[in-house]
């Protein structure tokens, strides 16, 4: 069969680039980290032996070879140290994006070239010390930044192991296990209790209840019967079922998910973060007052070496050592703090962006509500038994069902403390309910349909919320009340709400629930908007038109149906209840499933963004003063900015960055 060789390629390139690119990030910081030492314990003898320094410090200490040494050693550095940049650099170009490594490497090729020249007959001024200084701080920012952000994505290795790895193939009367990839279309297949279904298909016989919680968002499991279809990597419930395989591979429901994380995760690493937004004026700015600085000088009569000098000067300090460290800094601590209260930051550029939110958009379940079906009220009808009294009686006769409703009973019963009564005479009232004798009663749980066949009237006050089911219990062969249960509202939701309403942010839920159940969470919470029985793949679709609407969306999931969404919103924040694929494929991670933080984290992504906005002024702003005088602005006074007076001042402002960054501690925890 054709695609079949191609799906387990698919696979295993999925497993080989996916894994390779998480260990790929991990070796990138170790390689950093070394080239950081290697080229810091270069600079002490650079640092040491340049003239500039002794001068400054006023100490004499010549070597036979001093210039040689000197550029022996920064020739070290700047080759092994500024490679990552010139490497950066290399991409950027491609790209047509210049951004940080563009303007580090500009630097640094500058500085050391000309210094190169110095040493070997031209005349002026080396800027060794500059150079080693200058990448010594940038390969620490970046070192520092890649520690803090998670790795790349796994999204795709964890939706591939969704799949089981074997199949229960049945020939004739005989059942083989088999691997996944040998199954084809057709084939009849075996699929236990507990187990996850291997592929699409039909079944053929059996009655099941399904989870395909993770991979559809609905709530609550799908009882399944002969000729209905199955989704790979469902969770079989109670019992065993048949079923003849339609889509393998390919074709399959969940490789198509697969597919659309991909494509929107390539789209998304396109934008540029912050600063690299600032590195890409800067580096224009220096190329410009570069070069202004060579033809003022030289129509001005000034000798060519001078108004050479004069221009490297100011292309060295136009990339500030402190705008290595500005945002690298506010990152690290901002993900820090975020991770102690529960937010794991995997995309930087999309946390940025989080300031700009105007829409949000939350998969109902598990997220806005509890996720699991609930018991919300039990009423008597007749004054005969209390509520307590109704519900321990039914719980009698649910103990042994699997259903949802029935094991949302038990965990109320057993959160109250209350021992389950034993039931005998069981009988099940074909479609309607159950009937058993409890401590000499009879009792009957049953639908409103059996009310209706039995012609007794349904009590008004059933049916107060559309959200919630509700399931009647008879005593003897009275009605005594009913319990209703539902998918419970989250205690912080409410709150949560009103903090997006200040920030002005739409808050709206996109469900896989029926009409009738979303319309009535989303009235009780008070939404801007909802969308029921929303097919996975639509989800992707709300996303891109609310987008071309002109929304700023960040979305909120947490199942494998959520996972095309998240990539595809501008900020995708994965629910930690949910599964790891959704984790993967978003960009900030809750851990708790608690919508507050949500709030939080768009509240603290605006006072990181201002954090480092002020860095940036602060990294910046010793350009503003020392470009122009290394310019020569002030020459006729007798004043140009040597590079002693010019690294002062660049120290300066590299400490008030690093200050200023750890003031951002003390926002989050008000």
């Amino acid at each position: 069969m054709p695609g079949q060789g191609a799906e387990k390629k698919m696979k295993h390139d999925h497993h080989g680039a996916e894994g390779m690119h998480h260990d790929h990030h991990k070796m990138m910081i170790k390689d950093f980290r070394k080239r950081f030492w290697i080229s810091l314990i270069l600079t002490l003898p650079i640092l040491f032996i340049s003239p500039i320094i002794q001068d400054f410090f006023g100490y004499e200490f010549r070597l036979p070879a001093n210039s040689y040494i000197l550029w022996g050693l920064s020739s070290v550095v700047y080759f092994y140290g500024g490679w990552p940049f010139l490497k950066g650099f290399r991409d950027e170009i491609k790209e047509a994006s210049p951004g940080m490594m563009t303007l580090i490497a500009l630097a640094i090729s500058v500085a050391y070239f000309y210094s190169s020249a110095t040493v070997f007959g031209l005349q002026g001024v080396d800027f060794f010390w500059e150079l080693a200084t200058l990448i010594d701080i940038m390969l620490l920012g970046h070192w520092i930044e890649m520690k803090s952000v998670l790795g790349a994505s796994r999204a795709l290795q964890l939706l591939v192991k969704m799949m089981p790895s074997e199949a229960h193939r049945i020939t004739g009367d005989k059942v083989e296990d088999i691997p996944l990839k040998e199954l084809q279309k057709d084939d009849l297949i075996l699929i236990k209790p507990g187990e996850k279904v291997p592929a699409d298909g039909v079944i053929i016989e059996g009655t099941s209840y399904l989870n395909e919680a993770m991979l559809t968002g609905e709530s609550k499991p799908v009882k399944k019967g002969k000729d209905e279809k199955v989704i790979g990597g469902a969770i079989n419930g109670n019992s065993d079922l048949k079923v003849r395989v339609q889509h393998t591979g390919e074709e399959s429901y969940l490789n198509k998910v697969i597919k659309m994380v991909e494509d929107a995760q390539k789209k998304k690493s396109k934008m540029q973060n912050l600063s690299d937004r600032a590195a890409k004026w800067l580096t224009y700015i220096a190329l410009a007052v570069g070069f202004t600085t060579l033809a003022v000088w030289l129509a001005f009569g000034f000798p060519f070496v001078y108004a050479l000098e004069r221009m490297v000067t100011v292309m060295v300090i136009t990339c500030p050592h402190a705008l290595g460290l500005a945002i690298p800094l506010v990152v690290a601590i901002s993900t820090a703090v975020s991770a102690q209260n529960g937010l794991l930051i995997r995309n930087r550029t999309a946390f940025e962006e989080s300031r700009k939110i105007t829409a949000i958009l939350f998969d109902k379940t598990g997220t806005l509500t509890m996720g699991n079906f609930g018991v919300t009220r039990v009423e008597s009808v007749d004054g005969n038994y209390s509520p307590e009294e109704i519900l321990r009686l039914a719980s009698a006769l649910e103990q042994k069902s699997e259903h949802p409703i029935a094991q949302g009973i038990i965990r109320k019963v057993k959160e109250n403390n209350v021992t389950i009564p034993e039931a005998g005479n069981f009988s099940a009232i074909t479609g309607k309910g159950v009937q058993a004798e409890v401590e000499g009663k009879t009792i009957k749980v049953v639908s409103p349909g059996y009310l209706k066949e039995q012609n007794i009237e349904l009590p008004k006050a059933a049916y107060s919320d559309e959200a919630e089911t509700v399931i009647f219990v008879l005593i003897g062969d009275k009605l005594a009340g009913y319990i209703a249960l539902a998918d419970e509202v989250r205690a912080e939701s409410p709150e949560a709400i009103e903090i997006f309403r200040k920030n002005d942010i739409k808050v709206m839920m996109a469900t896989g629930d029926n009409e009738r159940t979303a319309k009535a969470v989303s009235e009780k919470l008070g939404l801007d908007k909802y969308y029921s029985e929303v097919l996975p793949d639509q989800k992707v679709e709300v996303v891109k038109q609310l987008q071309q609407q002109g929304e700023f969306v960040a979305m909120t999931g947490d199942g494998v149906n959520d996972a095309p969404a998240l990539a595809q919103a501008n900020v995708g924040i994965a629910v930690g209840s949910g599964t790891d694929v959704a984790a993967e494929t978003a960009d900030i991670i809750l851990v708790n499933s608690n919508p507050q933080d949500i709030a939080q984290l768009i509240l603290f992504g605006k006072a990181t963004y201002r954090k480092m906005i002020q860095n940036l002024v602060w990294a910046t702003a010793y350009n503003v003063v020392a470009i122009p005088l290394a310019a020569g602005v002030l020459y006729s006074t007798g004043f140009v900015l040597g590079p002693a007076v010019g690294a002062v001042f660049m120290s300066l402002s590299t400490i008030i960055v690093a200050i200023n960054a750890q003031l951002l501690k003390r926002q989050i925890g008000k």
